[in-house]
C-alpha cells in the first residue's frame, strides 16, 4: 500500500453514522414536541427582563451618544486598528514577521491551539475579535453618568456577549474544530449535536452543560473517602466523626461547617489534596457537617434554624461525644458567615465552647460582593422569591449556573467547544464532578439570606440581624480569628473579605492565599504551589493595600501556617477518640447518606 494511500483519512463507519442520526433524530422530535406542549400549558409570553438588563443597557447607550465626540474618537481608534491589522496580516501573507497589534492574556486558553499563532488568517481573525472586544469593552466601561448598579450590569454582561461571539466558540473560525470536522467528515458536528439533545434532556427542556463524566465518580469510594462515622443527624445535618490515624489527638476537636449551598466532599475529594485527611494526620478530632439537600418539606427553614439546628446542634453533639467544653472551629464561604453570625450569637449568650474560629474566603462585610452583586437588587429578589415561593426552593442548578457566569470561558464555553463543536465526551475530574453536584436552598432562608447579608448588609451592623431574639455584634467576637482568603477570588473578593475582618472584636490573623476560590483553599503542602502572604503587624491595618504593602509572601500552603497558629493556642493532647467508642450511637458509615443526594441523577430503582 501507498504511503498516499495510508495518509487518506478514513471514511465513518456507514452503521455507526446511521446510528448516531437516527439517535439525533429521535431525541430532537421529543424535545420538539415536549417544548410545544409546555409552550402551550403556559401561553406564550414574552419574558420579563428580571434582570434589569435592558434598561442599564438603554441608560447606558442614551449616555453613550450624549456625548458624540467621544463615541468619534472611539470609533477611530477602532479603524485605526484595523488598518494597522491589515498591515500586519499583509506582511505576515508575504512572509515576513511582525508584531501583533492584539494578544491575548496568557491565561486565555481559547487561542491555545498553534494554528491561531501560525496560520495568518486564524491570526487574522483572533487579532479582529481581540481588537473587536476590546474596543466595545473599553466603550461600553468608560461611559461617563451611569450609576454604579447599571455600570456593573453593563460591564459584566457586556464580557457575556463578547465571550459568547469568540471565533474559538464557531466551527469555521476554531482550528482545532474545523480540523476535526475535515478528519471526520462532520461526524463530530453530529455527535455533538447528540451530546447537546442529550444535555437539554437531562434538563428537562434547559440546556445543562454537561461538565465531567459524573459516572466515573462515587462518594466513599472514590471521593470523600476519608474513614469515619455518622454520629449525629437532624433535619439539616449529618454530623461526621472521622477516624483517627495518630495515637494522641489535639484535646480541642476540630469543628468544620462547610456552605450551605455546596456538597462538603471539596474539603475531601482525594486522598492528596484532602484537607480533611490531612487534618486528622496533624492529630484533630475532625468533625464536618454534612448539610440536607432540602425539598419543598424544608422550605420554612430560617437562617435562624441553621444556626441553631447547624453550628450549635453540632456543637452540643461534639460535646457529647467527646466530653470536651472547648472546641476550634473552621468554616468555608458560606459556611464562615453562618459560622461568625453563631460566635456572635453565643458570645451573647455566654457560651465559649468555641475557642478559636478559622474563616476560609468568608465574606461578613456585603458591601463590596464583587460581580455577584450584578445578580442581586429589589427586582431580581423578587423575582426570585416568587419562583421559590411556587416550588419552597431554589434549584440548585440555577445557583450553579450563576457561578459558572463568573468564569464563563472555562465553566461553560470550553464546554461548549469540547462537546459540541468536537464531539468529545467531557473528562472525568473529580473538582468538576463535585461542582456539578448542585444543592438546593429553602426558600426562607436564602430570601433572609440575600436580603440581609448583600442588600442591607446588615450582618457587620450591630444589631442588624437577631437570631432566635438575640442581636447579633460581630464586634463581640472576643475568641481568636484566622482569615484566609486568595488573591484572585472572583465569589468572595479578598478585599471584601478583608472588610469584615476588620469588625471582630478578638485578636485576627488575616493571611491571602494565591490562586483563587478553590484552588486557593484546597492547596495541600505536598503540592508545594501558589504561596501565601502574611503580615506581622498584629492590629490589621485600616485598608487592604496598607496589609498588602506590609505583608511577605511565603512558598508553600498556608494549611501549616494555620496548623502553628491553632496549636499556639491550645497544644493539650489526649488519647485518641475512636467514633466507634463514643458516647453518641453510630448511624452509617461516612461519608453519610445526605452527600449522596445529587439532583442530576434519577433515584435508581428498587
Amino acid at each position: 500500500m501507498s504511503t498516499a494511500e495510508t495518509a487518506k483519512p478514513e471514511l465513518p463507519d456507514p452503521q455507526e453514522v446511521a446510528k448516531t442520526y437516527a439517535e439525533v433524530a429521535q431525541r430532537a422530535s421529543k424535545l420538539l414536541h415536549e417544548h410545544v406542549k409546555r409552550q402551550a400549558a403556559r401561553g406564550i409570553t414574552p419574558p420579563e427582563d428580571e434582570l434589569g438588563i435592558a434598561q442599564a443597557f438603554m441608560d447606558m447607550m442614551a449616555k453613550l451618544l450624549a456625548n458624540p465626540y467621544k463615541l468619534a474618537q472611539a470609533q477611530m481608534n477602532l479603524v485605526w486598528d484595523y488598518f494597522s491589522l491589515w498591515q500586519h496580516s499583509t506582511m505576515r501573507f508575504m512572509g515576513m514577521s511582525g508584531a501583533p497589534v492584539a494578544a491575548p492574556a496568557k491565561e486565555d486558553k481559547r487561542f491555545k491551539d498553534q494554528e491561531w499563532q501560525d496560520h495568518f488568517l486564524f491570526d487574522f481573525i483572533k487579532q479582529s475579535y481581540l481588537i473587536s472586544a476590546r474596543h466595545i469593552h473599553d466603550v461600553v466601561g468608560g461611559v461617563e453618568g451611569l450609576d454604579e448598579i447599571s455600570r456593573k450590569k453593563v460591564n459584566f454582561f457586556t464580557r457575556q456577549y463578547i465571550d459568547a461571539l469568540s471565533p474559538s466558540n464557531f466551527a469555521l473560525t476554531n482550528p482545532e474544530v474545523f480540523r476535526e470536522t475535515v478528519k471526520s467528515h462532520g461526524q463530530n458536528l453530529v455527535k455533538g449535536l447528540n451530546n447537546l439533545l442529550r444535555d437539554v434532556e437531562e434538563g428537562d427542556g434547559q440546556l445543562r452543560v454537561r461538565m465531567t463524566d459524573t459516572s466515573a465518580f462515587e462518594c466513599g469510594k472514590n471521593v470523600a473517602t476519608t474513614p469515619g462515622k455518622v454520629v449525629f443527624q437532624n433535619d439539616l445535618i449529618q454530623l461526621l466523626h472521622y477516624t483517627p490515624t495518630t495515637t494522641d489527638v489535639l484535646k480541642r476537636p476540630l469543628l468544620i461547617v462547610p456552605p450551605w449551598i455546596n456538597k462538603y466532599y471539596i474539603l475531601d475529594l482525594r486522598e492528596k489534596n484532602s484537607l480533611i485527611k490531612w487534618a486528622v494526620e496533624q492529630g484533630h478530632t475532625v468533625f464536618v457537617m454534612s448539610w440536607v439537600n432540602p425539598d419543598e418539606k424544608l422550605a420554612e427553614k430560617g437562617f435562624d434554624d441553621y444556626v441553631k439546628e447547624g453550628v450549635v446542634a453540632a456543637v452540643d453533639a461534639i460535646e457529647k461525644q467527646t466530653g470536651e467544653k472547648e472546641i476550634n472551629a473552621a468554616a468555608y464561604c458560606l459556611g464562615g458567615t453562618l459560622l461568625a453570625t453563631t460566635l456572635a450569637y453565643m458570645a451573647a449568650k455566654k457560651d465559649k465552647r468555641i475557642a478559636s474560629a478559622t474563616f476560609f474566603t468568608t465574606l461578613t462585610d456585603f458591601s463590596q460582593p464583587g460581580e455577584l452583586g450584578v445578580f442581586i437588587d429589589e427586582g431580581q429578589v423578587t423575582s426570585l422569591e416568587k419562583k421559590m415561593a411556587e416550588r419552597g426552593y431554589l434549584e440548585g442548578s440555577e445557583m450553579a449556573n450563576t457561578f459558572n457566569l463568573l468564569r464563563s470561558n472555562d465553566l461553560v464555553w470550553s464546554f461548549v467547544v469540547n462537546n459540541y463543536l468536537m464531539g468529545k465526551d467531557p473528562f472525568p475530574f473529580d473538582l468538576l464532578y463535585w461542582n456539578s453536584d448542585s444543592t438546593r436552598m429553602p426558600a426562607k432562608m436564602h430570601s433572609y439570606y440575600l436580603r440581609n447579608m448583600y442588600m442591607k448588609n446588615a450582618l457587620v451592623q450591630p444589631g442588624g440581624i437577631e437570631i432566635d431574639g438575640v442581636k447579633i455584634d460581630l464586634g463581640k467576637i472576643k475568641v481568636p480569628c484566622y482569615f484566609i482568603s486568595t488573591i484572585e477570588d472572583h465569589i468572595a473578593p479578598w478585599k471584601s473579605t478583608y472588610l469584615g475582618a476588620q469588625v471582630f472584636g478578638g485578636p485576627v490573623r488575616f493571611v491571602l492565599g494565591g490562586s483563587g476560590h478553590i484552588a486557593g483553599i484546597v492547596n495541600p503542602p505536598s503540592a508545594n504551589k501558589y504561596g501565601y502572604w502574611t503580615n506581622p503587624t498584629k492590629a490589621l491595618p485600616e485598608s487592604s493595600e496598607d496589609w498588602l504593602a506590609g505583608a511577605s509572601q511565603n512558598p508553600g500552603s498556608w494549611w501549616t501556617d494555620w496548623q502553628a497558629w491553632v496549636t499556639a493556642h491550645d497544644d493539650a493532647k489526649v488519647p485518641a477518640r475512636d467514633p466507634l467508642k463514643g458516647t453518641l450511637k453510630v448511624l452509617e458509615d461516612a461519608p453519610g447518606s445526605f452527600v449522596k443526594a445529587r439532583l442530576d441523577k434519577a433515584p435508581k430503582a428498587a
